[in-house]
C-alpha cells in the first residue's frame, strides 16, 4: 500500500482519520501545513495525498495556510502525484461564490445571492434582495461563522455601524433567507465522489453546523424543541434526482471527498447553499446506522 499524506491544519478535526488509519495499519503521515517550507524544484515523496484544509483555518490563528496549501498542491500536481482534493477542490473551499456560480451552472438550484465587497456596496446589495428576509454570510468561511439573519435593511444597516465583522477575504454574501418549518437541513456526503448517506442537522441552535464532534458541546439532543430529538440524524436509504448532480458537480471539480448541504423552504422547494470538501463526520450518528465516512 502506498504512503498517505494528510494535508491539513487542525489537529482535533484529523484525529478520527488517524484513528481510522491506525485501525487500517495504513503508513500514513500528517503534514500541518499552518507553516512550512517546500523545495519546488525538488520531486515530493512517493505517496497518496489528501487535502483537508479548511476555510476556517484563520479563526484558529492560521491565516496562511489555505494559500501555503495551495502552493503545496500546485508542487504535487506538477509531479503527478495522486492528490485527492487537490487545487480544484480548494479554491471551491474558499469562496462561497464559486461554489455559487458552478452549482448554478449544473443546474443546481441555489437561494439569490450577491457578492458585495464594501459596508456601502454591501448596504445597496440589501436594497436589490428580492425578499425582505436575507442572510448575511462571508464568502470565505466554515460551520457557518459570520452568519447573521435580517428582517429589513434598517436592521443591516445598524449591524454594518456597529458589530460587523468582514469576511477575511473582504467579501460578504447577501442571501434569501430560506425558511424551513421544521429548521433542518441536509447535509450529503459523498465518499469517491460518490454519494454515501444524507443526514439531518438541526438548526434550532444556530448556524454553526461542523458534525466534527470537537466543535459540539452539550447538543446530543436540541433542548428548543417539545420533542427533543438528534441534532445529526442519518436518514435511511435517502433518495432524491439532487444526488445525481451533485456528483456531476463533484467529478467536473475532481473533488473525492465532500459535504453538500440543502435546505427545504416551506413548499418543498430545494435550495444548496454549501459545498464542504474538509468534510468531517458525526460519530454518534454514524453509529446508530452503521455506516461509517
Amino acid at each position: 500500500m502506498a504512503k498517505i499524506y494528510v494535508l491539513h491544519e487542525n489537529d482535533e478535526w484529523t484525529a478520527p482519520l488517524k484513528t481510522a488509519l491506525e485501525t487500517l495499519g495504513a503508513e500514513f503521515e500528517l503534514w500541518h501545513l499552518h507553516e512550512g517550507s517546500v523545495n519546488l524544484m525538488e520531486a515530493p515523496p512517493e505517496g497518496v495525498f489528501y487535502n483537508r484544509m479548511s476555510a476556517s483555518s484563520h479563526t484558529r490563528g492560521h491565516r496562511y495556510a489555505p494559500e501555503y496549501t495551495a502552493a503545496v498542491l500546485r508542487w504535487l500536481e506538477s509531479y503527478n502525484r495522486t492528490v485527492f482534493n487537490g487545487t480544484e477542490a480548494l479554491q471551491l473551499e474558499l469562496s462561497k461564490a464559486a461554489q455559487y456560480t458552478s452549482l448554478v451552472s449544473h443546474g443546481i438550484r441555489v437561494p439569490e445571492t450577491i457578492a458585495a465587497s464594501g459596508k456601502q456596496a454591501i448596504l445597496d446589495a440589501s436594497k436589490q434582495m428580492g425578499s425582505t428576509s436575507f442572510i448575511t454570510k462571508h464568502n470565505r468561511a466554515g460551520k457557518g461563522l459570520g452568519v447573521h439573519l435580517f428582517q429589513d435593511t434598517a436592521g443591516l444597516e445598524r449591524y454594518l455601524q456597529t458589530d460587523f465583522e468582514p469576511s477575511i477575504d473582504g467579501i460578504t454574501l447577501l442571501q434569501t433567507y430560506i425558511n424551513n418549518p421544521d429548521s433542518l437541513i441536509t447535509r450529503c456526503e459523498f465518499v469517491n465522489g460518490k454519494f454515501l448517506y444524507a443526514v439531518n442537522v438541526d438548526t434550532s441552535d444556530g448556524f454553526e453546523l461542523c458534525p466534527a464532534d470537537v466543535c459540539q458541546i452539550d447538543d446530543a439532543f436540541c433542548p428548543t424543541t417539545d420533542q427533543p430529538r438528534d441534532k445529526f440524524s442519518i436518514i435511511p436509504n435517502f433518495q432524491h434526482e439532487i444526488i445525481e448532480k451533485y456528483e456531476q458537480f463533484l467529478q467536473t471539480h475532481r473533488i473525492s471527498f465532500a459535504g453538500i448541504e440543502f435546505i427545504r423552504d416551506e413548499f418543498g422547494t430545494l435550495y444548496t447553499y454549501d459545498v464542504n470538501t474538509n468534510t468531517n463526520y458525526n460519530k454518534d450518528a454514524e453509529e446508530k446506522v452503521g455506516i461509517y465516512g
